[in-house]
């Protein structure tokens, strides 16, 4: 994938003395008071910024927070608390400015707070005036935030457009570079596991996963649509019997192409949904009417296991089992482990995926751990985000 990168042009001096205008993702939670609560997003966004400062450029930053209306501010909406708390972690203070889109002053070594993007009446929709007025702020855009790299708005398209440089920043880079590793260029074998409690919500990832890896490991409810699929009772399970035709599909596109979508030949069952409730161990065609399955067998997990400890590059979407509840956890402990041991290079994304990591303790262990939900699905599901569609034209 062709982009342009920030570091290449601070590197070579191009950023000196030019307005860097960079779109960040600062969207943290707070409490009711608006105090912060936590505040990674904010750190992981202050290497792009401590750059741009480094090589000598005025600065810009701003980003969306919550979900305002356009063009009507509420004290609440402001990023007058990310600026606070970013000037802390860097030890200077960031003015916060309103009201910014025809025009910010800002000299080179300075630092600005850009008020919440998300205030500005057409940022939303991408309007072409907004677009404009937002390239003639700055000399370079630098796209800094994979989490709204899936939206094609003003502060992250339109701007990209209309700049006269555009370019990725660090985090987004990183996020390029492991995408293109792992789905444009895999080391083989590609394993992908797609886990959670729907096959609808990732029907159209599993159908543009079975035309590419060589093998699909599903979990939680998606597997139990499968295990229907394969003819196997579920019980009570969550399940989606009406997609089981799809299922179907999935398997065979894989079958035609020497590939696998491996069905669990054991299960941890339960009679009732609670972290208290007794795990008994069956085999997958053992499952009464009254089960729920909660998580894989051991026997399915240490298979999958070795599966993952031979691939070469895994793709990691989703808990395999109620990993919240200790009975029900050993499944996705199994694989988050074989992911670790594996020599593969792995990509992992998703709000509970990115729990199971930090639950386990692998964060090291894996390749690269991908910040942005939407996003990150949206890759998985074979479209190109707008955001990369963006820089590599412009790169051009």
């Amino acid at each position: 994938m062709q982009f342009i990168r920030f570091s290449d042009l601070c590197a070579s001096g191009q950023a000196k003395g030019q307005r860097v205008f960079i779109r960040a993702d600062l969207n943290v939670p707070q409490d009711d008071a608006g105090k912060i609560t936590e505040d990674t997003r904010i750190r992981a966004s202050i290497p792009a910024i401590q750059m741009a400062l480094d090589a000598g450029a005025a600065v810009m930053v701003t980003s969306h927070l919550g979900r305002p209306t356009e063009g009507e501010f509420k004290p609440e909406d402001s990023l007058a608390p990310v600026a606070a708390r970013m000037g802390e972690l860097m030890g200077r203070s960031i003015p916060v400015v309103a009201n910014w889109v025809d025009g910010v002053s800002v000299e080179p070594g300075q630092l600005v707070m850009l008020e919440n993007c998300r205030l500005n009446v057409g940022e939303k929709k991408n309007k072409p005036e907004l677009a404009a007025k937002l390239g003639k702020l700055c000399d370079i855009f630098v796209h800094d935030a994979f989490g709204t790299a899936h939206r094609a708005e003003g502060s992250t398209y339109g701007i990209a457009e209309t700049a006269p440089i555009a370019c990725a920043g660090p985090l987004l880079a990183a996020e390029m570079d492991a995408i293109g590793k792992a789905l444009a260029n895999p080391k083989r074998p590609l394993i992908a596991i797609v886990a959670g409690s729907k096959v609808s919500t990732k029907l159209t990832i599993l159908q543009a996963l079975a035309k590419n890896v060589d093998g699909l490991i599903v979990g939680g409810g998606i597997a139990n649509t499968f295990m229907l699929a394969a003819g196997l009772k579920i019980g009570k399970s969550l399940a989606e019997p009406d997609l089981i035709g799809e299922a179907k599909a999935v398997i065979d596109a894989m079958k035609a192409r020497g590939a696998a979508v491996p069905i669990p030949t054991d299960v941890v069952c339960a009679k009732s949904f609670s972290p208290d409730a007794v795990a008994t161990v069956k085999a997958a065609t053992d499952v009464a009417e009254d089960d729920l399955i909660l998580d894989i067998g051991p026997q399915t997990a240490q298979l999958l296991a070795e599966q993952l400890k031979k691939a070469g590059t895994i793709v990691w979407n989703g808990p395999v089992g109620v990993f919240e509840f200790a009975a029900f956890e050993n499944g996705t402990k199994v694989i988050a482990h074989a992911i670790a041991e594996s020599s593969a290079f792995s990509i992992a994304g998703g709000g509970d995926t990115l729990a199971a990591i930090a639950k386990y303790g692998i964060e090291k262990d894996v390749g690269y751990i991908s910040t942005g939900g939407g996003a990150f699905l949206e890759v998985l599901e074979g479209k190109t985000l707008p955001a990369f569609e963006v820089l590599a034209r412009r790169a051009g």
